[in-house]
């Protein structure tokens, strides 16, 4: 019993060893760029669902002229 737990820690060390090398190959986007990408998918988001609200209200328009 003895033996595995020390081989645990061991292998809790190496991952967090691992893990903490790898976070520091991580090239963070700077302030501006996370700005200019998130306005963009506002935006994007913003757009396209005036343009389902407009296309709903047509269809709702056109089937009851229809029916």
């Amino acid at each position: 019993m003895g033996d595995n737990s020390s081989k645990a820690k061991t292998e809790k060390k190496g991952f967090f060893k691992s893990l903490k090398s790898e976070f520091k190959k991580i090239m963070w986007p700077s302030k501006e760029t996370v700005f200019k990408k998130s306005f963009a998918v506002i935006l994007v988001t913003a757009i396209l669902s005036i343009l389902i609200a407009v296309l709903d209200y047509v269809v709702k328009t056109g089937l009851d002229i229809l029916l």
